[in-house]
């Protein structure tokens, strides 16, 4: 169904992602703007980590930093760039009550001198970035959550421990080619790339449509011994080679953001299942799975963690790791049929 808000735009309207942010916010009467105001700060954060991306080859950012996130993972100089910009651009607005990150084990809360607000903010902030090196696209995801706690002071992991379904807000970044912003408010899933010569996110994508059935298929089959016999099976429906459907066209990159991306624009699934190495899948539930469940399903596809929507879930600690099944609705609904027998 199109989207109303693009009844007023032209195919050669320049709308800049402020003023689509405003235009959505008009149509709610009772918007306070504290939402918009969070959605224009991830903006300008964008922007300044797309400079410093940009830049990696030139300055010394690139590589490890010599140390390890919460994950056990080893942090890029990059990481702990991206995390601190996000941090010091949203800690201070009046908005947020709390954020996580990917990249620290606990809370982050907001400084004693600012004031706290009503939503919480979770974020991968670089995302794939140990491809930097060799100039693969990465990305920052991030999710906005209302408060669940009483009160005006400092969040909980309460307010963050919430389904996907509880998401207001959610969108990611991909530094590739270009710098691109793709976000939803649950009102359909807007793309804007950024032009750098006058530093603004324009539309580019408005009231992304992902296709029912998907021509990729985004998957890392390094782990095909340790995957479960269904999961091997579904790997052969998706290739074609149980004759049961045409086959789908293999593209990983290995960034989650740039193989979410592609999928999203052409038709496809990412998935990365469960494996005997990782009973409980390898991707954060809060910080990457579920953001882009809340993208793909506004688009008009589905996410799964194998055996139900990926939204439902009731997340149980901040690092929660999870399997991923997320593209066109067709193919995620294939992989909860064959699915069956790992339940």
């Amino acid at each position: 169904m199109p989207h109303t808000s693009m009844l007023n735009h032209s195919d050669t309207s320049i709308v800049t992602i402020d003023r689509f942010i405003i235009e959505q916010e008009a149509k709610f009467p009772e918007a306070t703007g504290e939402l918009s105001g969070i959605l224009y700060d991830l903006a300008v954060a964008a922007k300044m980590i797309s400079s410093k991306v940009r830049r990696a080859g030139l300055i010394d950012i690139l590589g490890a930093a010599g140390s390890e996130n919460v994950q056990g993972e080893n942090q890029q100089k990059l990481d702990i760039i991206a995390n601190a910009i996000i941090t010091k651009a949203m800690d201070h607005g009046g908005r947020l009550c709390a954020m996580a990150s990917e990249e620290e084990e606990g809370i982050i809360p907001i400084p004693p001198q600012f004031k706290c607000g009503k939503y919480v903010l979770l974020f991968d902030p670089l995302d794939g970035s140990s491809n930097i090196d060799v100039n693969v696209p990465v990305g920052t995801i991030f999710s906005v959550l209302r408060r669940v706690t009483a009160g005006t002071g400092q969040g909980s992991k309460e307010d963050m421990l919430q389904p996907g379904l509880a998401q207001v807000a959610a969108g990611y970044v991909i530094y590739g080619s270009s710098t691109m912003m793709v976000y939803s408010a649950g009102h359909g899933a807007h793309g804007f790339t950024l032009d750098p010569s006058i530093g603004e996110f324009l539309l580019s994508h408005p009231n992304i449509r992902i296709p029912a059935v998907g021509k990729y298929l985004s998957v890392n089959d390094s782990y095909e011994r340790d995957w479960s016999e269904p999961v091997k099976a579904l790997m052969r429906r998706y290739r074609g080679l149980d004759g049961k459907r045409d086959p789908m066209n293999v593209r990983y990159v290995g960034s989650l953001v740039a193989d979410f991306h592609r999928n999203l624009l052409g038709g496809g699934v990412f998935v990365y299942p469960a494996n005997r190495k990782a009973p409980t899948g390898k991707l954060r539930l809060l910080y990457e799975c579920n953001p882009l469940a809340f993208i793909c399903e506004q688009a008009g596809g589905a996410a799964a963690d194998g055996k139900r929507r990926l939204m439902d879930v009731a997340p149980t600690e901040l690092h929660q790791r999870s399997p991923l099944y997320i593209g066109s609705r067709d193919d995620v609904e294939t992989a909860l049929r064959i699915l069956e027998d790992d339940r």
